[in-house]
């Protein structure tokens, strides 16, 4: 997946939510709306993920050193995880509890048309991030669904930008209907009630970027495609008689570790053993270029021992008798 591509829609979604997020709160100083309040907070959440993904992008670029000899690549996914977490607490927690307030305590709605205004404002800036977040998530996505991507991407950036963008959209949808309603019907209930529905929304989706970033986080192999890739490549060698076993992880979205043992000719001298694991590791280097730590460990095949014939069974006088 490309980096350069992720920091693209994360530059966007930050410029967009930086400005939103003002918008919003100058409106609900106008109008007092708890889903504007909400709205805001989604917002100021929002851009705080984004700065996120960029420190952790920033802190993944680091070289590795004594203390970390398989580099930082796995801060990109410490701050997917935060994000999450920040998402959860910050934007969906906050959210349901001033709707519930609302639902309790009704507030009258002032200045609606702000309201109105400002929220057709943040979609058309929200849908410029949703645009450039699924224009770069396409370059890489290849022939997968949009949720098979979001499941199998081992880079955080752009699934997690693009399950934000979605629910930025929704969530202003949600509070456009609230105010919309509350002015049709003069009944702030239905304004309480899309607060509540955002900060749904938004713990529906922190729990689904938690999860998926936890994952990576812990230790995900490369995706089936590339192991088979993988495995082709080490086959392909001529000295190479089979490919015993193989392991893979994500040191980081754009670094992939690989251990394999691999079977070699029982007549092979050491410097013919060397070759073969120096021609082995070229050729799946030239195939997936992210496998930046390679580990073979050369073998000779051994056939299966084969299993004891079965005793005859000879029948004694007495039990035929």
């Amino acid at each position: 997946m490309s980096a350069e591509g992720g920091t693209r829609a994360v530059v966007a979604a930050l410029l967009a939510n930086l400005g939103i997020a003002v918008a919003k709160f100058v409106a609900f100083l106008f109008t007092r709306s708890s889903s504007m309040l909400a709205e805001s907070i989604h917002s100021v959440a929002d851009s705080s993920n984004q700065a996120l993904l960029l420190i952790g992008q920033r802190r993944a670029a680091q070289p590795a050193d004594e203390e970390h000899p398989f580099g930082y690549g796995r801060s990109r996914y410490i701050a997917g995880f935060l994000v999450g977490i920040v998402l959860f607490s910050v934007g969906g927690l906050f959210s349901v509890y001033e709707g519930i307030e609302k639902l309790r305590h009704p507030h009258e709605l002032e200045s609606g048309l702000v309201a109105v205004v400002v929220l057709g404002i943040a979609i058309v800036l929200e849908s410029f991030s949703f645009r450039t977040a699924i224009k770069e998530s396409r370059h890489v996505k290849g022939g997968m669904s949009w949720w098979g991507f979001v499941r199998e991407a081992r880079s955080p950036e752009l699934p997690v930008v693009l399950l934000e963008d979605l629910a930025a959209l929704c969530g202003l949808v949600f509070a456009l209907a609230g105010v919309g309603l509350t002015l049709l019907l003069d009944e702030p209930l239905w304004d309480a009630a899309g607060t509540v529905a955002i900060g749904v929304l938004l713990l529906v989706v922190a729990v689904i970027v938690a999860m998926e970033t936890y994952g990576m986080l812990v230790g995900e192999a490369a995706t089936p495609q590339t192991v088979e890739a993988i495995r082709r490549a080490l086959a392909a060698t001529p000295a190479v008689t089979t490919v015993i076993h193989m392991r893979t992880l994500h040191l980081g979205p754009d670094e992939l570790l690989v251990a394999a043992k691999i079977g070699l000719g029982p007549d092979l001298t050491t410097a013919q053993v060397a070759a073969a694991i120096d021609d082995a590791e070229a050729r799946l280097r030239a195939v997936v270029p992210i496998a930046r730590r390679v580990y073979l460990e050369p073998d000779i095949p051994r056939e299966p021992a084969a299993e004891p014939a079965a005793p005859e069974v000879v029948a004694s006088p007495e039990a035929s008798a």
